[in-house]
C-alpha cells in the first residue's frame, strides 16, 4: 500500500510540472520577523502567501518585496528590504546587488551565493553552513561550543521542479539544561538521532531535503525531508519546528482568499535506547500523522484557519483523502487514533498591532468541556495560544514587541494507545515543555544600525512534573495517558499538579552581519528554576560568543 502510494505521489510532480517552481525559505524566526514586521506595517495581507503555514517560499515572497515602497524608508529599512531582496535574487523583478569583487569572477559574484549557475535549464545555488560557537555555563566545568560545518543547496530543473538539500556534521556540548533534556529524552532536540563527543558532549549530522512542484496553476506540491510550522507565534500548539525532521508529502491549494493545506508524514514512533540512554541501531517503529488546515482571510485584515490532524499508529489509505473529515474516518475504521481539531486567526487591528491565537482541541466531551459533570476531567484535553505584536513601539523606529501566553492542560498531547502521542524522535511535536504547563513570552527586538540586531526574549513557566518515572500527571508526553493514574481519579486536574516548578529564562543576544548572511553574536541568558523538590533555587548563567554562516540563531528558551 504504501509503496502505490508513494508511487502515485511521485507521478504527482512527473506529470504536474507545469510551471515555475522555487525552494522554501527554511524558517528562522529573525528572518521571518523582517517579513511579519512589513506586512503588519503595511496593514492588509499581502495577495502573494498566507502567513499561517510555514516556511515559504522563495518565489512568493519575492513579488511580495518588490510591492512594498521603498521612497521614503529610513536606511534600516533600506538595508533589510536589499538583502531580503538579494537572499532570493532569482526570483526579483529588478535588479539586485552584484559583489564587487568576486573570486575569479565565480565565487561570491552575488552576494547571497558562494556559488551559482543558472540558465533556463539549470539552476543551482551552493552555500556552505558554518556555526561556531564558544562559552561558558556555570554549572559546567568545561568550555561550552558549537562545532557545525555543512552545505546547503537548493535550484530548479527546467523552472519546473524544485529542490532543496541540506547537511551539516555537528560536535556540541549545549547548555546544562538542554543537555538534561536530551538525556531525558534520549533525543537531541529538533536533530533526534545522536552519538556521545566526549563526556558531556553530543554529536550529530543534520539532513534535510525536498523536491518541489506547480501541480496546476493554484496548487504546489512538495515531498522530502523537512520541518513544518503552523501559527504566527513564537511557539506553536498545532504543529512547531521543534522535533526532528521527517518524511512528508505537502499540498498547498490557493484560490481566491482562501489556502487549503494538506500535510502527510511519516515519524518516528519510538526510539531504541541502550543502558546509557543514547539511541541504538535497529528499525525504529514508525506512525503516521495526517493534517489539514484552511486558511481564510476574512476581509483585508483577519485571518482565520480551521484545521484538523490525526496521529495513527498504522498506515490507512482512508487518511489520504484530501478532502474528508478525519474523525468520521477514525469512527469508520473503528480506531481510537489521536484526532485533534482546532483553530488559529491573527488580526491586524490597528496601525502597527496584530493579535493572534491557536486552540488545539485533543479531546472533547460536553459535560466534562464545560465543567456540567464534574470539574477538570482529565478528558478535558486542550491547547491555547495568545499573542500580541507592536511594531516600532511609541513609533520608535526598529523597536519591536511581541507578547505571547500558552498552555495545555494535563495530558494534551498524550494517548492510551501506543505511538499515538503528538511526539516525534521522543520530543513533542508542539511546545517543548509538552503539556501541563502555562507559559508566558516576551520578546524585544532593536536594529538601532543596519547590521546591528538586539534582541531579548524573556520566558515564564509554570509547570507540574512527575514526582517519579511510575507517576504520570500530563506533562511528559512520552507516557501513555492511562497510565501512571492510578488514585488520581477523573476529575480535579489541573495545570501544575505534580512537583510544582517556575522557570525563568531570560537571553539578551546582539548580532552584528558582518556580510550577507554571515553574522556574528554576543549573548547571555539567566536561568532560575525552583521546585517543590528544590531546597534552593537552581541559577544558571550561559554567556556565548558565535560566528555563523547560512544557519538560524540557535535558542535555548525552554
Amino acid at each position: 500500500m504504501k509503496k502505490l502510494l508513494m508511487l502515485a505521489l511521485l507521478g504527482v510532480f512527473v506529470s504536474g510540472a507545469l510551471m515555475a517552481q522555487s525552494a522554501y525559505i527554511t524558517f528562522n524566526r529573525d528572518y521571518y520577523h523582517l517579513l511579519d514586521r512589513y506586512e503588519i506595517l503595511k496593514g492588509d495581507f499581502n495577495p502573494y502567501f498566507h502567513s499561517g503555514i510555514k516556511p515559504y517560499r522563495r518565489d512568493d515572497v519575492a513579488p511580495f518585496l518588490t510591492s512594498l515602497n521603498s521612497d521614503g524608508l529610513n536606511r534600516v529599512d533600506q538595508f533589510n528590504l536589499q538583502y531580503l531582496k538579494n537572499d532570493n535574487w532569482e526570483f526579483v523583478d529588478e535588479e539586485t546587488d552584484k559583489s564587487n569583487n568576486p573570486l575569479w569572477n565565480t565565487i561570491y559574484s552575488k552576494p547571497s551565493d558562494f556559488y551559482f549557475h543558472r540558465d533556463d535549464v539549470f539552476d543551482v545555488h551552493v552555500n556552505p553552513v558554518i556555526y561556531f560557537r564558544g562559552g561558558s555555563d556555570s554549572n559546567q566545568d568545561e568550555m561550552n561550543f558549537r562545532n557545525t560545518r555543512g552545505v546547503v543547496l537548493r535550484g530548479s530543473i527546467d523552472r519546473k521542479v524544485g529542490f532543496y538539500t541540506y547537511f551539516t556534521s555537528n560536535e556540541v556540548i549545549f547548555p546544562s539544561w538542554t543537555s538534561d533534556y536530551a538525556r531525558h529524552n534520549g533525543a537531541v532536540p529538533g536533530e533526534g538521532f545522536w552519538k556521545p563527543y566526549g563526556d558531556n558532549g553530543y554529536s550529530y549530522f543534520s539532513a534535510r531535503g525536498y523536491v518541489t512542484a506547480q501541480v496546476s496553476k493554484h496548487i504546489s506540491a512538495q515531498m522530502g525531508h523537512d520541518k513544518n510550522f503552523v501559527g504566527e507565534g513564537y511557539r506553536s500548539m498545532i504543529l512547531s519546528d521543534f522535533s526532528n525532521a521527517y518524511m512528508f508529502f505537502k499540498l498547498n491549494t490557493r484560490v481566491w482568499k482562501l489556502q487549503y493545506t494538506n500535510l502527510w508524514a511519516q515519524m518516528n514512533a519510538d526510539v531504541f535506547l541502550n543502558g546509557n540512554g543514547r539511541p541504538t541501531d535497529g528499525r525504529y517503529p514508525k506512525k503516521w500523522f495526517s493534517m489539514h488546515r484552511l486558511g481564510m482571510n476574512l476581509g483585508k485584515r483577519f485571518n482565520l484557519g480551521v484545521f484538523e490532524s490525526v496521529m495513527a499508529n498504522q498506515a490507512d489509505w482512508s487518511y489520504y483523502n484530501p478532502v474528508i473529515f478525519f474523525r468520521w474516518v477514525e469512527h469508520q475504521l473503528g480506531t481510537p487514533d489521536q484526532v485533534m481539531v482546532g483553530t488559529d486567526f491573527k488580526w491586524n487591528f490597528a496601525k502597527s498591532m496584530q493579535l493572534y491565537g491557536q486552540f488545539a482541541l485533543d479531546e472533547f466531551v460536553f459535560g466534562e468541556f464545560f465543567g456540567i459533570d464534574g470539574k477538570n476531567s482529565s478528558r478535558n484535553k486542550h491547547g491555547l495560544q495568545v499573542g500580541y505584536k507592536y511594531i516600532e513601539v511609541f513609533n520608535i523606529p526598529h523597536l519591536d514587541l511581541q507578547l505571547e501566553y500558552n498552555q495545555a492542560r494535563p495530558y494534551t498531547y498524550q494517548e492510551k494507545q501506543e505511538y499515538q502521542a503528538y511526539t516525534n524522535y521522543r520530543t513533542p511535536l508542539t511546545n517543548p515543555r509538552g503539556a501541563n504547563f502555562r507559559e508566558m513570552i516576551s520578546i524585544v527586538r532593536y536594529q538601532p544600525l543596519p547590521k546591528l540586531s538586539l534582541n531579548f526574549t524573556g520566558v515564564y513557566h509554570y509547570y507540574g512534573a512527575d514526582p517519579d518515572e511510575e507517576t504520570n500527571m500530563g506533562g511528559d508526553l512520552l507516557k501513555n495517558r492511562l497510565q501512571g493514574t492510578d488514585g488520581l481519579g477523573l476529575y480535579g486536574h489541573t495545570i501544575g499538579q505534580g512537583v510544582e516548578n517556575k522557570m525563568m529564562v531570560g537571553s539578551l543576544t546582539a548580532s552584528y552581519m558582518l556580510r550577507h548572511n554571515l553574522f556574528l553574536d554576543l549573548g547571555h541568558s539567566y536561568r532560575r528554576r525552583t521546585a517543590q523538590d528544590l531546597d534552593s533555587p537552581e541559577v544558571t548563567n550561559y554567556s556565548q560568543l558565535s560566528l555563523r554562516v547560512n544557519i538560524g540563531r540557535e535558542d535555548y528558551n525552554y
